[in-house]
Parts: C-alpha cells; structure tokens; sequence
C-alpha cells in the first residue's frame, strides 16, 4: 500500500479524494471530464475563492489533516453566506509535495467531505499538482435566490450593527498554540475548525441586511471595510463586546505563560472565526443569531465607545515583513 502520495500517483490521489466528497443536486456534471457543469437556478452565480498554504495559513504540529480540510471549505462556504447566498458546489485545488502521506490527504478529505455535508454543497471537482509547498485553493459559488446580493456599500448612518458567530475565540486558539498551551478548548477548536453560521446569511438578506461581510481579518478590520464603500462610520458598543469565560481563560493562560493579552482584543482584532458582519436598517427585528454591537453614523472609520481603536486585524503581506 502506497505511504506518500507520490508513491500512489496522480489519478489514483484524485479517484481516493473524490471519493470522500458529496454530491448535490446542483453538480449537474461533477468529476471526471475537463470542466464540471454546476446548476444556476437563479441566473447568476456568486464566486469567491481562497487559499492556504502550509505554513503561513496551518501547521501539521497544530492542526490534522481533518481539521485543514474542514478550515478550506468554512472559509469559502463564509463567504457565499455572507453576501446572502447558498452554496451550490466548490472546486478544490491541491498542490503537494510527493512526500505527503496519504493517510494525511484522507484525513483532509474527509474533513473537507465532512463540512460540505454540514452546508448542503457538492463538489464538482477540481486539480491535483506536485508543489515543495502543501497548498490548497478552494472554489465556492453560491445561488441568490431572486435576491439582491448584499454587498458591502449599502450601510446608512442610522442603521444597526449586529454580528452572527463567534468573535475572538480563533485568533485566541492561535496565541494558545504558539503560547503551547492547550486549553481553553474552546479556543483551540475554533482556530482548528471554524464555525460560520451559513444559514444566517440568506436569513440576514431576507431581513433587509443593507450591507454584509465575513469577519476574517478581525471585527475592525472587516467593519472599515463597510465604512469605506458604504462612505460611513461604525461606533461600536464596549458593553456588547464582553469578552465570554473562553476568551477570559485564554487571556488568564496566556498571562500565566508571560504572554499577557486584553481578551478585548481577541473581539476587535482577531480573524478566522469566520462569523458575520451586518447591517440593517434601525427598526429591523433581528434574526435570534444575531446580536447587535453597534450603530452606523454618518463620518468615517470604526470607533469603540466613540474613541478609535488601535486594533489593525490581519494583514498577509505586514506580518511577513
């Protein structure tokens, strides 16, 4: 039995992974020929795609097989939510190197298959390549239903600001794992397997959610996004970013290991939760999921409490630097 996937070859690696992987009744045309043909009910289709790369998005020593492969479809599934749309299929590329164990690419199919599952998405097919560097891209599309996509210049001073998911705890769970420590386990399981909350897309949408996004990069961070293309500020509520009892017991471990950090910070700054940003206009009943943090204003930027923020979020190419 083949060890490393340049021991099983080409065709055999992609006939193993697809396998693991569910169908849908979108996926008119799944695997095998030169394209897949995906259905589009609704006339258009919503795109997006994403990248990790070992390394600089997961570490084998931190994270499984399962967990990486459960990370690639969240993150892109996040994003079809969030301009208020359903998932219809997702492309995966995989480039690695041909000593990768096989064992290490079934587990990730199976975390990949797994989350899909959890979405009501099929995957319709995708590549495989040699690369020194363990890469994966994944391909989302997402049908609208009839509905305007909500994009994120809609924001109009006056509206409320509410988030959906987790805030915090991932960026957390990475300070944990570079702290070596391993707990809370709440945190830790957030960075390994994010949990977006797919379905409050569409129902933010169907609510009249005037502009929306997902929280990768941190809460600040995403919201300047919306102030900019929308042409507003965002004031956000400091009594409705208390930190819970996970962020508050990473804060206190990390503290302990001489790693002191503002659970506060984990809210305003940290990435990877994938949860959900919107807005909506002032006498919007909110769906139950989400919770209101702040309010759109007529100026520009994000504040807290009415003061700026030094939080800067993520940036790929500063922390390289």
């Amino acid at each position: 039995m083949a060890g490393t996937i340049g021991e099983l070859g080409e065709f055999a690696l992609i006939a193993r992974v697809t396998a693991r992987f569910p169908h849908s009744d979108n996926v008119i045309l799944g695997p095998g020929d030169d394209a897949a043909i995906v259905g589009a009910p609704d006339g258009r289709v919503v795109a997006t795609t994403d990248a990790l790369v070992e390394g600089r998005h997961f570490r084998h020593e931190w994270s499984s097989g399962g967990d990486v492969g459960h990370k690639a479809a969240a993150q892109n599934l996040a994003d079809i939510a969030a301009m208020g749309a359903r998932p219809t299929a997702l492309l995966l590329a995989l480039a690695a190197p041909p000593e990768l164990r096989v064992t290490w690419v079934d587990e990730f199919a199976a975390g990949f298959g797994d989350e899909c599952a959890a979405a009501g998405v099929g995957v319709a097919g995708g590549d495989v390549s040699a690369s020194e560097t363990l890469t994966i891209v994944v391909t989302a599309m997402g049908d609208l239903a009839g509905r305007s996509a909500v994009r994120r210049e809609g924001a109009r001073p006056g509206d409320a600001v509410a988030v959906a998911g987790n805030l915090g705890l991932s960026a957390a769970g990475l300070e944990l794992l570079q702290a070596g420590l391993g707990e809370p386990r709440a945190c830790l399981d957030e960075h390994r397997r994010p949990r977006p909350p797919y379905e409050q897309g569409p129902e933010a949408a169907a609510r009249g959610a005037t502009a929306m996004l997902d929280v990768s990069d941190g809460l600040v961070q995403d919201l300047g996004h919306i102030c900019r293309a929308s042409g507003v500020a965002v004031d956000l509520d400091p009594a409705a970013l208390a930190p819970g009892p996970a962020l508050r017991a990473a804060a206190d471990a990390l503290a302990a290991a001489g790693r002191p950090r503002d659970p506060v910070t984990f809210l305003l700054a940290g990435g990877e939760d994938h949860a959900l940003a919107a807005t909506f206009p002032p006498d919007t009943a909110l769906p139950a999921q989400w919770t209101r943090v702040g309010r759109v204003e007529a100026g520009s930027g994000v504040t807290v409490g009415g003061s700026r923020v030094s939080a800067t979020g993520w940036d790929h190419y500063r922390r390289v630097r």
